[in-house]
């Protein structure tokens, strides 16, 4: 079983990485599992063009919170792509529940699935320190959340300009 974090900036190319990836193991559909939210017009419109990107062949899931229960349930079919970890951080944020425990879960059970499991996220500590607590907090968790789940990820990319980079 191999666990891959896919990171980088925003537009960079990270997901359609990931869904090359995710198609590349054999056997099974791979399975999609979504943690955005269609929330307003603009985002529908996102989730829409990444479907239409992605085509067919995919097992879809939507799981804005509980990420690892949706994981378990899906273990011993497809590829699972996990598009992505900090909205499904925003969202624990925004729902006030524990990130912190909810992430620490993450990392323990992905280790121990069968199945293949890429994951994207965004590399949000590059730019301006933020002149918002909340904002600032958000990035720290972020940059926290991304350290934790690449210690335990059997390969690590940063995407730049659609152009993949090894890390681990």
């Amino acid at each position: 079983m191999a666990v891959i974090l896919i990171t980088g900036g925003a537009r960079s190319g990270k997901s359609a990485r990931a869904e090359a990836l995710a198609r590349s193991f054999p056997d099974q559909p791979p399975i999609y599992i979504a943690t955005a939210e269609a929330l307003d017009a603009e985002m529908e419109a996102r989730i829409a063009r990444h479907r239409t990107r992605r085509g067919t062949g995919w097992v879809e899931h939507e799981e804005p919170l509980d990420l690892v229960p949706v994981l378990a349930t899906s273990d011993g079919g497809g590829a699972r792509l996990v598009d992505c970890l900090t909205l499904w951080l925003s969202n624990l944020m925004h729902a006030e529940r524990d990130w912190e425990r909810e992430v620490s879960e993450l990392a323990g059970a992905l280790p121990r699935l069968k199945s293949p499991v890429v994951l994207v996220t965004n590399e949000v500590g590059l730019g301006i320190v933020p002149d918002n607590a909340l904002a600032r907090s958000y990035r720290d968790a972020a940059g926290i959340m991304n350290q934790t789940i690449a210690a335990i990820a059997d390969e690590v990319e940063f995407v730049v300009a659609g152009l993949p980079m090894k890390l681990k």
